[in-house]
């Protein structure tokens, strides 16, 4: 647990538990962590609804937790259906309840039972998919969500171990019939490997592969943090300005991401093409062109109007685009919606120094259709955008690496 520090003092943690024997044996060392520093677990236990045995499943596993001790939460997913994609759609929903239960607790950090194997099958998963370098570092030891720290401590860790552990304590906990499925790639990947202990040879190289390239990763990204900073100047509006040096592909990448909002970076050709010849373009969500009076000599990156999501309910908190996220105690009428400025920019030219292309992919929000607040430009005036803040969710996803050692693959 230390390299995956700070904590703070006492240390509170929840475990995403599924009632297996990974995340089970999980939460009884990182209880025994965390009591002998005057802290303490909570045990969250989801049941995805996937399966009839699914709730008595979860409601065992939280009646084991108790008797150790170990408080926990039973939380549900809803709608989640058979069909396509359908490991990620769940993985999602997940990661969504599991997060939400953390910030209703005031818990900073969320800790995963993912192993040696599993690690090892996520590097093999990711070869088939022709994944560059950063992608065969696997899974990454420590990883920030908007309100959580995802941490993954038992990386380097054989499966047998974790049974081991809990034979010792004796014990049980379920088997999930849909991890053998040969219908998910995972499943097949585990039974080609012929090594369900974890303790094979092969498993042991490809983990120690994958922090070898965890290590070079963490340079790197390092390296385009660097850059980063010294390039690119970011605004609270949603864009950013550069100077006449054009970004390398990978930080540009990451530059695109934060702006557009989206999950992946852009197709690698194109990416590279712009590279080698900077121009006026429209990538990934993103315009990029020259930034006139806001920097002669350089490039200005705004949001592409038409790739924009349409508005929503302006609720505390509500998150539009991808980038821009209400802020929780803002005082807004009830029939609220939070979108783009888009054709009214026009009329408020005046307010800003900011070119149209800017000011039309503002946030701004309106009550029954009316405009009611564009707080980035100060309208209509103080008293309105006193009570809303509208916050860019600004971090870059290339930035703040470091390495794990000891098979943990790359923090992010």
């Amino acid at each position: 647990m230390a390299p995956l520090g700070p904590f703070e003092a006492p240390p509170l943690l929840a475990v995403a538990v599924s009632g297996g024997a990974d995340s089970l044996a999980l939460a009884l060392l990182a209880d025994t962590w965390a009591r002998a520093r005057g802290g303490g677990v909570v045990g969250l236990v989801v049941d995805h609804g996937l399966r009839a045995e699914s709730a008595a499943e979860a409601a065992l596993t939280v009646a084991r937790l108790g008797q150790r001790g170990i408080p926990a939460r039973l939380l549900t997913l809803q709608g989640l259906q058979h069909g396509p994609a359908l490991a990620e759609r769940a993985r999602a929903a997940r990661h969504a309840v599991l997060e939400a239960a953390c910030a209703e607790s005031g818990i900073l950090h969320l800790l995963f039972g993912h192993h040696a194997s599993d690690q090892a099958e996520t590097v093999a998963m990711r070869l088939l998919a022709h994944s560059g370098p950063a992608g065969l570092a696997g899974m990454a030891a420590l990883s920030e969500a908007a309100s959580v720290r995802r941490l993954r401590p038992l990386l380097p860790v054989p499966p047998e171990c974790l049974r081991a552990s809990l034979r010792a304590a004796g014990m049980a906990w379920v088997e999930d019939p849909s991890n053998a499925d040969p219908r998910a790639l995972r499943a097949r990947l585990r039974c080609l490997r012929r090594d369900g202990s974890g303790t094979g040879p092969v498993t042991a190289a490809v983990v120690r592969a994958a922090s070898a390239r965890g290590l070079a990763r963490t340079g790197a990204e390092r390296a385009q943090a660097d850059l980063l900073a010294r390039l690119v100047r970011l605004y609270p509006e949603g864009c950013a300005v550069l100077g006449p040096e054009f970004l390398p592909a990978a930080p540009l990448a990451a530059l695109l991401r934060v702006l557009s909002g989206a999950a992946w970076a852009p197709a690698a050709a194109r990416l590279a093409a712009l590279v080698e010849r900077p121009a006026a373009a429209t990538m990934a969500g993103v315009r990029i062109l020259p930034a006139g009076r806001l920097r002669p000599d350089g490039w200005l990156l705004v949001r592409e109007e038409a790739a924009m999501a349409p508005d929503v309910p302006a609720v505390p908190g509500a998150v539009w685009d991808g980038r821009f996220r209400l802020a929780g105690e803002a005082e807004v009428p009830e029939t609220s919606r939070l979108g783009a400025l888009g054709d009214e920019a026009a009329c408020l030219r005046h307010r800003s120094a900011w070119p149209a292309a800017v000011l039309r992919t503002l946030p701004a929000l309106r009550v029954d259709g009316k405009l009611f607040a564009v707080p980035h430009i100060g309208y209509p005036d103080e008293r309105h955008c006193a009570r809303v803040r509208i916050s860019f969710n600004c971090r870059m996803p290339a930035a703040g690496a470091a390495f794990l050692p000891g098979g943990g693959g790359a923090i992010e």
